[in-house]
């Protein structure tokens, strides 16, 4: 199966937690390993993986968008990352046999390749490449995660939102005669979860900006119509980081 997505090599730049899986391996390595799985089509807001299931497979996204969250037991919900094509989803839980940490949602239609777990560990096991990489993805993920616990803890609520909302202009914007319209229809429980603040906060932080003129929002849609406005807000704390959760996310 093609993907379209080149494979990276050392003197990219270094790989950091932002390259997917998928474009860390060769071609024969990433051709071989797809050719393990079958094609799944997924709509949007239908459901790839479930938290707390038990885990069968693992999914490696080839094309469209999707939104990884986690729910507490009191019914708190946090986005914890977005993925794309070339992402894997449920690598964790199908190489230690644990239930499903997050679920995976499709926010547009989404095809992926489903590889059971057993085959997955096979290949792994046959491919001291791949194994590498995978290793690397999760060294990167957990050093990213370090970074931004630190930038977490030295910002406000409003300077971690405000960099949120730049972060997802520059992944998943596009541009409107009006401003830039956010692809990626997130709920404000959503929101509040990746920057770990209550939902009625972020309601709050969102009525100060549509009154600064900086955002318009509807039901899942939001156009940011001032960038200039969130990054003095962002720039008002010591860091500009990205925000992120305060651990690496496992499938």
């Amino acid at each position: 199966m093609t993907t379209g997505i080149p494979a990276y090599t050392p003197d990219d730049g270094g790989l950091d937690d932002q390259v997917p899986f998928l474009a860390r391996l060769e071609a024969e390595d990433r051709s071989a390993l797809l050719a393990l799985g079958r094609a799944l089509d997924f709509t949007p807001r239908m459901v790839l993986v479930r938290q707390h299931e038990p885990s069968t497979h693992v999914l490696f996204l080839v094309h469209g968008w999707t939104k990884v969250t986690a729910s507490a037991a009191n019914g708190y919900e946090a986005l914890l990352a977005l993925r794309g094509p070339g992402d894997i989803v449920g690598e964790s839980a199908a190489l230690t046999g644990r239930p499903r940490s997050a679920t995976v949602t499709a926010l547009e239609p989404v095809r992926a390749v489903a590889v059971e777990r057993g085959q997955f560990k096979g290949f792994l096991n046959r491919s001291p490449a791949t194994s590498f990489a995978l290793l690397g993805l999760t060294t990167d993920r957990t050093r990213a995660a370090d970074r931004r616990r630190l930038e977490f803890a030295s910002m406000s609520v409003r300077e971690r939102f405000a960099v949120l909302l730049l972060d997802l202009t520059r992944t998943h914007g596009r541009r409107t005669p009006d401003g830039i319209e956010l692809a990626v229809p997130l709920s404000k429980q959503e929101l509040a979860g990746s920057v770990g603040a209550s939902r009625e906060m972020v309601q709050r932080l969102l009525k100060e900006l549509r009154d600064k003129g900086a955002v318009s929002t509807g039901r899942r849609t939001m156009l940011i119509m001032r960038p200039d406005i969130l990054r003095r807000i962002a720039a008002a704390g010591p860091t500009a980081g990205i925000p992120s959760p305060p651990g690496p996310v496992e499938d």
